[in-house]
């Protein structure tokens, strides 16, 4: 076989390569969409449930309080047992407060459904799986050297990231919905606005940096994303408890969705220690980015506005542990410096990328051809 007749035979191979990754995203976005209505579903008979939410918040081993025991008064010699009270909110700013039974709320049905989602969840993520692995066969090298990219790997992380929590028996259900939607999202800006044909990266980005760097940076986001969710449910649930504590009547809606998540304080605790856990990782993110400037650019920093915002959002995320640690900014104050952090992350990839020319950025991605390292 002549030189000409392999190269034209790999190109076939690599276009094939890319074509199947197309097909398996576009596949893969079908099955999601299909657990997405599988955990709608779920939430629409847990809506139904009150009987199941009240009996699962009174069920002995809960995880953050145990049910409060039935009193039996004597009235003469007959018991009478009195109904317990579910406690929402104790004195004293203490709080005593038990978790939702998820977004099944107790209903078998809806439990059902819900377990069907996430099948559907771990199909998806495999085909998607794929998708990324056909993506970088046919590019012979990482699968995030764009936006594109790096959108389908991130999506791909992210689910990834839910079903190691579940599998690691973690109450995190009630995240499924709020993920799929989120990873639906993030597909069809990839494959409409952002898609980019397989082609070799600049030479700045041809280094073994690539794969450190950015495979960190994508995790760090995986994890991120995790937390500012349950950051965000955090304030949801923390002023629905408030209401109640304070003797208001939450509407019928936010009284169903609620009531079945996690209490506030397993939120907030949840959310620091994902938060916390991954910090350290994207502290290494931050300076294997500069060594890999120093290889490739001859300086460590040079203040590029992704490398400017990757420090941003570093500072953001250091305040919001340092305020868990100060009395005085706990609660919702450190709620909201996390939900800054991640803003501060987002507009580091999606708005420096397509608002903010620098060192990192390699094309226009108006016309869905923007090279980019991730971070």
């Amino acid at each position: 076989m002549t030189l000409a007749a392999a190269t034209d035979l790999a190109a076939a191979t690599n276009e094939n390569l890319a074509n199947i990754s197309n097909t398996l995203i576009y596949s893969a976005m079908a099955v999601y969409t299909l657990a997405f209505f599988a955990y709608i579903t779920e939430w629409i008979f847990g809506s139904r449930s009150k009987i199941g939410r009240t009996a699962a918040a009174l069920t002995p081993g809960a995880k953050e309080a145990k049910a409060p025991a039935v009193t039996v008064r004597k009235a003469g010699a007959t018991a009478v047992l009195e109904r317990p009270k579910v406690v929402v909110r104790s004195a004293a700013g203490a709080r005593d407060v038990p978790d939702g039974p998820g977004a099944h709320g107790g209903d078998e049905r809806g439990d059902l459904y819900g377990r069907i989602a996430v099948s559907l969840t771990v199909l998806a993520f495999l085909i998607e799986f794929g998708g990324v692995a056909a993506r970088a066969a046919s590019v012979e090298r990482a699968p995030w050297g764009n936006m594109y990219e790096f959108n389908i790997t991130f999506s791909t992380v992210a689910v990834g990231v839910y079903l190691t929590l579940l599998a690691l028996k973690k109450n995190v259900r009630w995240l499924g919905l709020f993920l799929v939607t989120t990873v639906l999202l993030d597909l069809g800006v990839a494959v409409t606005v952002l898609y980019t044909a397989s082609d070799q990266l600049v030479p700045a980005l041809h280094s073994y940096w690539l794969y450190i760097h950015v495979s960190t940076a994508i995790l760090c986001g995986a994890v991120f994303y995790v937390g500012a969710v349950s950051t965000l449910l955090y304030l949801f649930k923390d002023s629905y408890e408030n209401k109640l504590a304070s003797g208001g009547r939450p509407g019928r809606f936010a009284t169903s969705f609620l009531e079945r998540l996690p209490a506030s304080a397993s939120l907030d605790k949840f959310s620091y220690r994902v938060n916390a856990a991954v910090f350290p990782l994207w502290t290494f993110t931050i300076i294997a980015g500069a060594i890999w400037a120093g290889d490739a650019w001859g300086r460590y920093w040079g203040w590029d506005p992704k490398e400017t915002w990757a420090f941003i959002t570093w500072v953001a995320y250091a305040c919001y542990l340092h305020a868990r640690a100060t009395a005085g900014w706990k609660g919702r104050k450190a709620a909201y410096l996390a939900l800054i952090a991640f803003g501060c992350w987002l507009f580091n990839y999606y708005g420096v990328n397509i608002f903010v020319s620098g060192k990192h950025s390699y094309a226009d991605v108006g016309l869905g051809a923007l090279q980019s390292v991730g971070f």
